[in-house]
C-alpha cells in the first residue's frame, strides 16, 4: 500500500464512530421500562438463556455488557400494546364440560371469505398465546386475502379459562397440559367453531404449530380425526431431539428471566431488548396476553406477572415431545418443517428429508419465535406450502369406470342410429364422435 493510500485510509477511518451502535426497531422507549430491569450482569444471563425457552435458537445475538441493554430512553409509543381487532375480525368463547371441569376456550378468528378458501389453524407454544400468530396472520391475508385464520389460546394460556363445574367462582381446576388433552382441545375448538359459524362443512385445513403447538398439531394429524379436511400441517422450530435436549435447561431459564414487571410496556420492552421476540410489532400485540395484573401484588411496584406458570408444567414436558419425529413423518397430509437452524434436525428427520418425505425451510435470521421474528417470510412460506397441497387445483385423469361408462354410452348411441346421413351428421356434431360406420 502506498503512502498516499495509507493516508487516505487513515483519514476515512478517523471519521468512523469508535464502536457501532445498537440498532433496535424503534429508538423511542418508555422511560419507566429500565427501572424494573435486572442489572447488566443479570441481563446477560437472561439473554444467554432466552433461547432455551423451548428449543434453542441458533444465531441469537447476546448483547455486550457494555451496551447498557436496559438504559433509559425517551418516552414513546414503541412499547404501547396493540389491539387484537387490528389482526382478527372476531373472537369466540367455546365452552365445554370435561368431567368436573368447565373449559371456556378462547379463539381469535377471521373466517374464510368463500367455501373454497383454506382455514389456517394456529397453535402456539408453551407460555405463549394465540396472539403470537397475529402479525403472521395479517401477512397471510395480504398474500391470500380469502384465507381464514383461527388462532386459539390453549388451556391455562391467554384468555382460556378452567373452573370446577360445581365449585365456587374462584375454584380452579387441576392443571392438565398432557398432549392427549391438548390434542382433544384442538379438535373440539375446530369442530365447535364450525358449529358456531354455521359452516355446512369444514374448510380445507392447514394446521400450523409452534414448539409445543407443533407437537399438538402433529398428534392431531397422526390420529386423523379431521379426516380428509386436513390438507397439510406445518411445524415451526421444534424437533424431538433438540427439544428433549433443551428441556434440560428450562429450569435454569425460568429461574433467570424476570418474574414481575411494573407495566405491560416494560414486559414488551424486556422481550424485545432480550431478543426473545425480535420484532417489536409482534411483541406489542402478543406480550400483553402473556401477563396479568395481580389484584393484591406481593410487590406493588411490579404488579404484572406471567399468565402461565411454566414451572408448573414441568411434569408434562417430556410427554409433549417423545415420539414427535416419527409421528411427523407417518401422519397423512403435506408436511412442512420450518426451522431457524438446520442443526436442529435429528437422525430420523435427516433420513426423512433425504427421502423427500417433507418440505424443509430454514430462516437463519430468526430466533425460536420464528413466526414472530419473521412474520412476512413465514407467511409466504405457509401460503406457498398451502398452494402446493391444494387439491382444488389438481387436474386428475378420468377414472377407469368413467371411461368404460362413456365407451358403453357411445356404443349404445352407435347401435341405435338410423341409417342415412342425417343421423350420422347429428351425432357427429352433438356427440363429437366423428364419422360412424354402419
Amino acid at each position: 500500500m502506498s503512502d498516499f493510500q495509507k493516508s487516505f485510509a487513515k483519514s476515512r477511518l478517523a471519521k468512523l464512530p469508535p464502536e457501532a451502535p445498537i440498532i433496535f426497531d424503534d429508538d423511542n422507549v418508555e422511560a419507566e421500562a429500565s427501572s424494573s430491569y435486572p442489572t447488566d450482569e443479570q441481563s446477560h444471563h437472561d439473554d444467554d438463556s432466552s433461547s432455551a425457552s423451548s428449543v434453542s435458537s441458533t444465531g441469537t445475538i447476546i448483547p455486550s455488557l457494555t451496551k447498557h441493554l436496559f438504559a433509559k430512553a425517551g418516552l414513546g409509543s414503541s412499547t404501547s400494546p396493540s389491539q387484537w381487532t387490528d389482526y382478527f375480525t372476531q373472537e369466540l368463547y367455546l365452552s365445554e364440560d370435561v368431567h368436573d371441569t368447565r373449559v371456556t376456550h378462547h379463539v381469535y378468528l377471521t373466517p374464510p371469505a368463500e367455501k373454497s378458501a383454506p382455514l389456517f389453524v394456529m397453535h402456539h407454544g408453551a407460555g405463549s398465546s394465540g396472539l403470537s400468530f397475529a402479525v403472521c396472520a395479517e401477512e397471510i391475508r395480504k398474500i391470500l386475502p380469502k384465507a381464514g385464520i383461527l388462532s386459539l389460546d390453549a388451556r391455562n394460556h391467554g384468555s382460556t379459562t378452567l373452573n370446577k363445574v360445581n365449585g365456587g367462582a374462584g375454584d380452579q381446576a387441576e392443571l392438565d397440559l398432557g398432549l392427549e388433552t391438548l390434542s382433544r382441545d384442538l379438535v373440539f375448538v375446530i369442530k365447535d367453531t364450525q358449529s358456531k359459524m354455521g359452516w355446512e362443512t369444514l374448510p380445507d385445513i392447514v394446521l400450523v404449530g409452534h414448539s409445543l403447538g407443533g407437537a399438538v398439531i402433529t398428534d392431531v394429524a397422526k390420529k386423523g380425526e379431521l379426516g380428509s379436511k386436513l390438507l397439510a400441517y406445518a411445524v415451526l422450530d421444534v424437533v424431538e431431539g433438540s427439544a428433549m435436549d433443551a428441556l434440560q435447561n428450562m429450569e435454569r431459564y425460568l429461574s433467570t428471566r424476570p418474574s414481575r414487571f411494573p407495566s405491560i410496556a416494560s414486559g414488551i420492552e424486556w422481550h424485545t431488548r432480550s431478543r426473545t421476540i425480535r420484532n417489536r410489532t409482534s411483541a406489542r400485540i402478543s406480550v400483553p396476553s402473556l401477563l396479568h395484573k395481580e389484584a393484591e401484588p406481593t410487590d406493588p411496584s411490579k404488579p404484572w406477572v406471567w399468565q402461565t406458570n411454566l414451572g408448573a408444567t414441568k411434569p408434562f414436558w417430556e410427554n409433549w415431545f417423545v415420539g414427535l419425529s416419527r409421528k411427523f413423518l407417518d401422519a397423512r397430509g403435506g408436511k412442512l418443517l420450518l426451522l431457524a437452524g438446520t442443526d436442529r434436525l435429528d437422525k430420523e428427520l435427516m433420513i426423512g428429508q433425504m427421502q423427500g418425505k417433507y418440505q424443509l425451510q430454514v430462516l437463519p435470521d430468526a430466533g425460536h419465535f420464528i413466526h414472530e421474528d419473521q412474520p412476512a417470510k413465514t407467511a409466504q412460506i405457509l401460503v406457498d406450502f398451502y398452494k402446493r397441497n391444494d387439491r382444488s387445483t389438481l387436474v386428475l385423469p378420468p377414472k377407469v369406470a368413467d371411461i368404460q361408462a362413456s365407451s358403453a354410452m357411445k356404443k349404445g348411441l352407435n347401435g341405435g342410429l338410423p341409417k342415412g346421413g342425417a343421423g350420422q351428421s347429428q351425432v357427429s356434431s352433438q356427440g363429437g364422435l366423428g364419422s360412424l360406420k354402419e
